[in-house]
């Protein structure tokens, strides 16, 4: 028989022996988003010495995964089918909706949490929801990777690059940090979500020798940030920033050729992961575009799920009533 239980604490994924893979899998990165949540769930299934979990921000009859805006994936801890129907049926009781995003499916998580919910009584739909860009090295140097990119990337490299100094660090810097934050404060980007957060994230990345902070400067100006990291196999592009007042000189160009080269040709990366979002310029940079989904389930025994269930079922019919 399975054994469900709940915790309000993520503590307990070290506590249970559950090991993330990438760094938005690991129980310290739901350690910074429980500070901020209101109250989390960490539903956990076992039978046996099998095990698995799942992590959400919890709303009482509605249960989110825990995820912020800098979270690339989010997925179950365990690849246990059965389980995780058993914990579906039993998330059931008194909850009328679970939304789970923005969910990987390569390595089959979408499917199988689509598959174990509907199971266990869940009205379920499956969406693409966002983008993840990434790059495949295929044992290529950063040399012969750079000579497939586009001609104008290349052409633009070797006009500008002798106008920007670059520096990656590996240790955390009070100051190349501040750097980053002030170029990031003028450039394009929206306003920074929780600057607290990612700095805390930033030390302890660099702590652990995962970090590759990027920085550009022109006559001693910083101009340009990058803040990597990197761990088994893969490296992961966090945050990107330039000066508006600088664009002419290209150097996040010359800044990003420069961190693909060290994680490449220094790091020997397998994968390269631009994260969520589908800017036009990451495809200049990577070569394969897979999906993120959401998972939105709703329990039709839950009243409180019906106003939902009905607008859904409404919207579902309403191509098909338009072509009669």
């Amino acid at each position: 028989m399975t054994t469900v239980s709940y915790h309000h604490r993520v503590n307990v994924l070290q506590a249970m022996n559950f090991a993330g893979d990438g760094p938005f899998a690991r129980a310290e990165w739901y350690e910074l988003l429980e500070e901020k949540a209101e109250k989390v769930l960490v539903a956990v299934a076992e039978k046996d010495d099998r095990k698995l979990a799942l992590v959400f921000a919890d709303h009482s009859e509605r249960l989110d995964s825990l995820t912020n805006w800098y979270s690339f994936s989010w997925a179950p801890h365990g690849d246990d089918a059965e389980l995780l129907e058993d914990l579906a049926r039993k998330l059931k009781r008194g909850r009328a909706r679970i939304v789970m995003a923005p969910v990987p499916d390569e390595d089959g998580a979408a499917s199988l949490l689509e598959t174990a919910f509907r199971q266990a009584g869940w009205q379920v739909r499956r969406e693409q929801c966002d983008h993840n860009h990434v790059l495949e090295i295929g044992g290529r140097t950063f040399e012969q990777y750079w000579a497939s990119r586009p001609g104008r990337m290349r052409t633009t490299l070797k006009r500008k690059a002798k106008k920007v100094e670059t520096e990656i660090l590996e240790q955390f810097d009070a100051d190349a940090w501040r750097a980053y934050e002030e170029i990031y404060a003028e450039s394009w980007k929206p306003e920074e979500g929780d600057p607290v957060l990612l700095r805390r994230f930033a030390e302890a990345e660099a702590a652990a020798g995962r970090m590759r902070l990027g920085i550009a400067r022109h006559e001693g100006m910083a101009v340009a940030a990058q803040f990597w990291t990197v761990e088994n196999g893969t490296a992961y592009i966090h945050k990107l920033a330039h000066l508006e007042s600088m664009k002419p000189l290209s150097a996040g160009t010359t800044l990003s050729a420069a961190l693909f080269e060290h994680v490449i040709d220094v790091d020997k990366v397998d994968l390269v992961d631009f994260g969520t979002g589908n800017d036009p310029y990451k495809r200049d940079w990577m070569e394969i575009d897979r999906p993120r989904y959401r998972i939105d389930c709703l329990n039709p025994t839950n009243p409180r799920a019906w106003p939902a269930l009905v607008k859904r079922i409404l919207t579902r019919l309403a191509p098909a009533s338009g072509q009669s």
